[in-house]
C-alpha cells in the first residue's frame, strides 16, 4: 500500500475555512489517501488527488454500468423541468457531455441541444458542439464530485448560462464510512468532491442563486425564483402522464432534421 504525507487540516476549496481530517482509505487498490470535511460548509474532499492521470485513463470508467439507463431517466425528468420552466425553444447545452448521448436522446425528444467535454470523444451527437452559443440553461450530469476546484468550474459555468441543472449524490448524515457508500467509488479514484445540501445552499448564496434540489442527486443552480411546489412536481412520478402528453404537443423531435443536416455536411 502506497502512503501519501498526513495533513490534519486543509483550506476548504469552497468556503477557505478549516476543513478538518476524517478518516482515510484506500484509491486504485492501492494508495491510502485522506479524506477532509469543512467545519463551515461541510464539504468533503480528497487531499490533493495526484492520482486523477491513471484514474482517466479511460474517461468514463468501466464500473459505470448505470450511465444508458441513467441517461434516459435524465432525459424523461430534464425535459419536464425545461419545458415548464425555461424557454423551451431556447438552447441547451450539456457541459461535460460525455459521449454524447444526452444530447442526442434531448434533441430527439425536441430541445435544441448542444455538447461540450474537454475530455471525451463527441461519439453521438457530432455536429452539433457548443461553440459559445447564447445558452438557456446548462445541464452538468454526474461531473460535481469530479471537480477538484468546484468553485472555478462553476465560475466557468456560470459565464455560460445563469442556471445549471446538475447531478451529484448528496452524502448523507452522519457522513458515511468509506466502506458504507459507494459514491466514494474507490475503485475508479475518479470522485473527489462531495457534497451536501449546506454545501449547495453555501454555493448558491456565494454566487447569490437560487437552489432548488429533490434532497439527494438532483439539483438546480438559477438565477430565477421557481415555485418550489411546481419544482417537486416536475421532478416526481406522480404527474408523469399528464405532464409528457402536454409536452408532447409542443415539442418536435429533431431526428429526421438533424439527419438532413448530417448528410449534408
Amino acid at each position: 500500500m502506497i502512503k501519501t504525507s498526513f495533513h490534519r487540516t486543509l483550506s476548504c476549496k469552497i468556503c477557505d475555512q478549516e476543513a478538518n481530517y476524517v478518516f482515510n482509505s484506500t484509491i486504485l487498490k492501492k494508495y491510502e489517501i485522506s479524506y477532509f470535511q469543512c467545519t463551515n460548509c461541510k464539504y468533503l474532499f480528497t487531499e490533493k488527488p495526484f492520482w486523477l492521470e491513471e484514474a482517466y485513463k479511460e474517461p468514463i470508467n468501466i464500473s459505470d454500468t448505470g450511465l444508458v439507463e441513467r441517461n434516459i431517466y435524465l432525459s424523461k425528468i430534464t425535459s419536464r423541468v425545461l419545458f415548464y420552466l425555461f424557454d423551451h425553444e431556447g438552447t441547451y447545452l450539456d457541459y461535460g457531455g460525455g459521449y454524447g448521448l444526452y444530447v442526442r436522446l434531448m434533441r430527439d425528444i425536441g430541445f435544441n441541444f448542444l455538447w461540450d467535454d474537454i475530455f471525451t470523444t463527441n461519439l453521438l451527437s457530432k455536429g452539433f458542439e457548443f461553440s459559445n452559443e447564447s445558452i438557456e440553461l446548462l445541464t452538468c450530469f454526474e461531473t460535481f464530485e469530479h471537480l477538484e476546484n468546484p468553485i472555478i468550474e462553476i465560475e466557468k459555468m456560470l459565464k455560460i448560462s445563469s442556471n445549471i441543472l446538475f447531478t451529484t449524490e448528496l452524502y448523507p448524515e452522519p457522513m458515511p464510512s468509506p466502506e458504507n457508500w459507494w459514491y466514494y467509488a474507490l475503485d475508479h479514484g475518479q470522485h473527489i468532491s462531495f457534497y451536501n445540501l449546506r454545501t449547495l445552499n453555501f454555493i448558491a448564496d456565494k454566487f447569490d442563486l437560487n437552489i432548488y434540489s429533490n434532497g439527494t442527486n438532483l439539483h438546480l443552480f438559477t438565477s430565477k425564483k421557481l415555485n418550489k411546489y411546481i419544482w417537486q412536481m416536475l421532478i416526481s412520478k406522480r404527474f408523469l402522464f399528464i405532464l409528457d402528453k402536454l409536452m408532447k404537443r409542443k415539442l418536435i423531435s429533431k431526428t429526421w432534421t438533424d439527419h438532413i443536416k448530417a448528410k449534408s455536411v
